[in-house]
């Protein structure tokens, strides 16, 4: 079974994380059905808007730790991974159709990450979004080294990347981050609602603007992806990095 579902109507193309069981943690699998799902939503031409959410009680919990000896077998494992990844930002943000996050539970590392690239984010009031890489020995990607001084400023982009401390939906809204914060039981239907009225506006005016905002300004996102890219590949590489994963998986199954 596909652990990403892609489901279309009305002109929405709703991709659903369906990785319940680990919390729709990243794996090599999720990346791959991930990736495959938002390119056959943005060739669909019956998809005017993308819809982004997860099944069962999070969103995305991030790097599937289960994996991390897989994905860092390798130089080639590791950059492999970490290509995938990367690569769902280039789905996300480099395409012309507009992608709306409907995020709840946790967007936790990569899971941040994507609601970051997502063009309109609304948030269930039970969301908690955190970065942990800094405490794990890996490092940011989705492009946020750059997204998030765009949104919030240097110091307080540092500090959310730096410190790693959860933030609440209502937090998220304050720091401009979300657009919408409703309870769990109204976040598909609110943010169905919000997809559905951006599919009733012009698709070439909704593409072009969004393109012109996400490549044709500047290069810096593509750059910021490179740079993060290496980066990552440098910290998966390290040693250190399989020694913190193995002392916080201890800490979490004790």
């Amino acid at each position: 079974m596909s652990t990403v579902n892609l489901d279309v109507t009305a002109g929405i193309g709703r991709v659903t994380l369906n990785r319940p069981e680990r919390m729709n943690a990243i794996g090599t699998v999720l990346l791959r059905d991930l990736h495959a799902a938002l390119t056959e939503a943005a060739e669909r031409p019956d998809v005017s808007v993308i819809l982004l959410c997860g099944a069962g009680r999070a969103f995305c919990a991030g790097d599937d730790l289960k994996e991390f000896d897989q994905q860092t077998r390798d130089d080639a494992a590791i950059r492999a991974h970490i290509a995938g990844i990367q690569q769902i930002t280039h789905d996300l943000m480099f395409g012309s159709k507009v992608v709306v996050g409907a995020v709840h539970g946790f967007a936790v590392g990569g899971g941040f990450e994507w609601l970051l690239n997502c063009d309109l984010v609304v948030a269930s009031d039970d969301l908690q979004a955190f970065f942990p890489e800094m405490d794990w020995g890996q490092f940011v990607t989705g492009g946020v080294t750059h997204l998030l001084p765009l949104a919030v400023g240097y110091q307080r982009a540092m500090e959310l990347m730096l410190l790693g401390e959860r933030q609440s939906a209502a937090r998220l809204a304050e720091l401009g981050l979300v657009n919408r914060v409703v309870p769990r039981e109204a976040l598909l239907d609110t943010a169905t609602a919000l997809a559905a009225t951006v599919a009733g506006k012009s698709r070439f005016s909704t593409g072009r603007l969004k393109r012109l905002m996400t490549v044709d300004l500047s290069d810096t996102l593509r750059r910021a992806l490179d740079l993060e890219a290496a980066a990552t590949i440098e910290a998966f590489g390290n040693p250190e990095a399989a020694a913190r994963v193995a002392r916080f998986a201890a800490r979490k199954s004790s």
